[in-house]
C-alpha cells in the first residue's frame, strides 16, 4: 500500500481542530430555562350530570428561552407558552415570574419579559450568511438538563414541514443534526462566533426524541416577530393576495405548462384573491414569480420568507415570467383585513366574567382567568 503524499499530510497538519468553547461560553449565560403552569380540569363519568366540582390537577411543561434585550426581553416558541396560565423563568439560580408580552403562531414565537437589568442579551447573527454545511450549536435544556450544548452543522435552509397550524404558516426552517430534544424549544442556534442563528422549534421522529432532523426559526425572521411583538402586541402580517407552489416538472405539467424548461427557477403562482394585491397588479395563475425587490425566490419557503419581512402597506417589486416573456410589476401589500393599516392588539378586561378578552382571527382568547370567573368553573 502506498504512503499519503507528503502534501495530503501536511494538509491534515494544518487543519484547525473545531472547538466550540468559545461559542458556548458566549451564548449559554443568554439561554434560560422557562416553565409553563396551568391548572387542569378533570371531571368523573358521572359529574357532567350531577353538578360534582371538577377536580383540578396543575400541569408544567418546560423549554428554553433566550435573552434578547438586557431589561428582560425573552423569545421562546409558542408551543412553549400558549397554553400557560403562569409563566415562571429559571435563570441564575433563581426564579422570575414572566409576563407574556404576544404569541405568533404563524411562526412559533412569543415573547415573554422579566423584570431585569443588565441581562446577558445574546448576539444576534443573521441567516442570510448562514451557508448549508457550517457548524452550529444548539444550547437549551433537553429533559430538564440545564445549560445543554449540542453541536452539528446546517443540513438545509428553507425547509416547508408542515407542521405549523396557523392558517398563514411561514415556514422556511433551518434544518441542523446538532442534537435537539423536547426541553429544547425555544432555545438558541448559534454559529461559531456564537451568535443567534436561530431559535430551535422542532424534530422529525417518531419516537418524540431526536433522530438525526432538528429545525429553527431563522433568525431573521425571529427579529421582526421580536421586534413586532413588543412594539404592537401582534406580529405584522404583510399579505400578497396570492397562494405559490413549487415550481417544478409536476406542477408545470399539472398545470399546462411548457415543460420543456432547462431550469424551473421561481415559484408558480396557483392562485389569487378576488381584487386581492396580486389581481390589482395584474398577476394571473400560471405566472412564474422569480425575484422580489431583486432577490430569488426559488422555494415557497423563500417566497414566504421574503414576505415575512414585509408590513401593510409596503410596495414590492415582482418580477416574473408569463409566456416565457419576462415583466415586472409593483404589488402593495395589505394586512390580513384588507388595508393598508397597522393591526394593534386589543385586549378588553371583562371583569364581570373574571377574565382578559381578546378578539383574534379565529375567535375570541381567553386568558388572565380569575379564580372565581365562571370561565373557571366551567373548565375553560
Amino acid at each position: 500500500e502506498s504512503a499519503a503524499p507528503p502534501s495530503a499530510i501536511n494538509e491534515r497538519a494544518n487543519v484547525t481542530p473545531v472547538d466550540f468553547s468559545d461559542a458556548a461560553s458566549r451564548a449559554t449565560p443568554s439561554v434560560l430555562y422557562i416553565n409553563s403552569i396551568s391548572q387542569g380540569v378533570t371531571y368523573s363519568n358521572w359529574g357532567w350530570f350531577f353538578g360534582e366540582t371538577p377536580g383540578r390537577q396543575t400541569q408544567v411543561s418546560s423549554g428554553s428561552g433566550v435573552i434578547f434585550t438586557a431589561d428582560g426581553y425573552i423569545v421562546t416558541n409558542n408551543h412553549v407558552v400558549a397554553s400557560a396560565e403562569r409563566i415562571e423563568v429559571n435563570y441564575n439560580k433563581r426564579v422570575y415570574p414572566a409576563e407574556l408580552v404576544g404569541t405568533d403562531p404563524s411562526t412559533d414565537l412569543a415573547v415573554i419579559k422579566i423584570q431585569g437589568k443588565d441581562l446577558p442579551a445574546i448576539s444576534i447573527g443573521n441567516t442570510k450568511d448562514l451557508q448549508v454545511g457550517e457548524w452550529v450549536i444548539a444550547v437549551g435544556n433537553p429533559f430538564s438538563l440545564a445549560s445543554t450544548v449540542t453541536a452539528g452543522i446546517v443540513s438545509a435552509k428553507g425547509r416547508k414541514i408542515g407542521i405549523l397550524e396557523d392558517k398563514f404558516p411561514i415556514e422556511s426552517f433551518i434544518q441542523t443534526d446538532a442534537a435537539i430534544n423536547p426541553g429544547n424549544s425555544g432555545g438558541a442556534l448559534v454559529n461559531k462566533d456564537g451568535e443567534l442563528v436561530g431559535i430551535n422549534t422542532a424534530i422529525l421522529s417518531r419516537t418524540g426524541s431526536y433522530t438525526g432532523y432538528a429545525f429553527a426559526v431563522p433568525v431573521d425572521i425571529a427579529k421582526k416577530g421580536f421586534s413586532d411583538l413588543v412594539k404592537y402586541g401582534i406580529v405584522q402580517r404583510a399579505v400578497f393576495g396570492g397562494r405559490v407552489v413549487e415550481y417544478d416538472y409536476a406542477n408545470a405539467k399539472k398545470y399546462d405548462l411548457d415543460t420543456r424548461v432547462e431550469n424551473y427557477q421561481g415559484v408558480l403562482l396557483e392562485a389569487i384573491d378576488r381584487e386581492g394585491p396580486a389581481m390589482q397588479a395584474g398577476l394571473k395563475p400560471g405566472d412564474i414569480i422569480t425575484r422580489i425587490n431583486g432577490v430569488e425566490v426559488n422555494s415557497q419557503s423563500a417566497f414566504e420568507e421574503e414576505l415575512s419581512y414585509r408590513y401593510p402597506g409596503d410596495k414590492i417589486t415582482i418580477a416574473y415570467l408569463r409566456d416565457d416573456k419576462q415583466f415586472t410589476t409593483a404589488v402593495t401589500l395589505v394586512n390580513r383585513e384588507g388595508t393598508t393599516e397597522i393591526i394593534r392588539r386589543n385586549i378588553v378586561e371583562a371583569k364581570l366574567l373574571g377574565a382578559h378578552l381578546e378578539s383574534t382571527q379565529y375567535g375570541v382568547k381567553v386568558f388572565r382567568i380569575q379564580d372565581n370567573s365562571v370561565f373557571r368553573q366551567m373548565g375553560v
